[in-house]
C-alpha cells in the first residue's frame, strides 16, 4: 500500500516562507518522479514542481524564482521550499509520485492527502 504523508503547511503572512515535506512509503520501485500539486479553493489541480530520480526539474511559471523543490531518494522524501509567498499561493498542496512498475509494466501515479498552505495580508 502506498503512502503518502504531507506535513509543514499552515497559516503565514504574505512575503513568508514555509517548507513542506512529503515521505513516501510502500513503494518498492525507483520513484521517477516526486514532487507538487496544488488545487485552490473552486479551481482544478495544477502542478507546482516536480524533480525526476535524476534531477530534472519542471516548474509553473507562477512559483518560479520563488519555490524550490528537492528530493533525497534514498529516503523517498521530496520537499517543497516556498519563499515570498503571495495570497494567491493559498491552496491544498499535494505531494505526488510516478513510478514505473516492473511487474504490470505501467507507470503509476499517486496523490497524498494535500496540507493546506493559507498565505495572509
Amino acid at each position: 500500500q502506498v503512502h503518502l504523508v504531507e506535513s509543514g503547511g499552515g497559516l503565514v503572512q504574505a512575503g513568508g516562507s514555509l517548507r513542506l515535506s512529503c515521505a513516501a512509503s510502500g513503494i518498492i520501485f525507483t520513484i521517477n518522479v516526486m514532487g507538487w500539486y496544488r488545487q485552490a479553493p473552486g479551481k482544478q489541480r495544477d502542478l507546482v514542481a516536480t524533480r525526476t530520480s535524476d534531477g530534472s526539474t519542471t516548474q509553473a511559471d507562477s512559483v518560479k524564482g520563488r519555490f524550490t523543490v528537492s528530493r533525497e531518494n534514498a529516503k523517498k522524501m521530496v520537499y517543497l521550499q516556498m519563499n515570498s509567498l503571495k495570497l494567491e499561493d493559498t491552496a491544498v498542496y499535494y505531494c505526488y509520485v510516478k513510478y514505473f512498475n516492473s511487474v504490470t509494466r505501467a507507470y503509476v501515479e499517486r496523490w497524498g492527502q494535500g496540507t493546506l498552505v493559507t498565505v495572509s495580508s
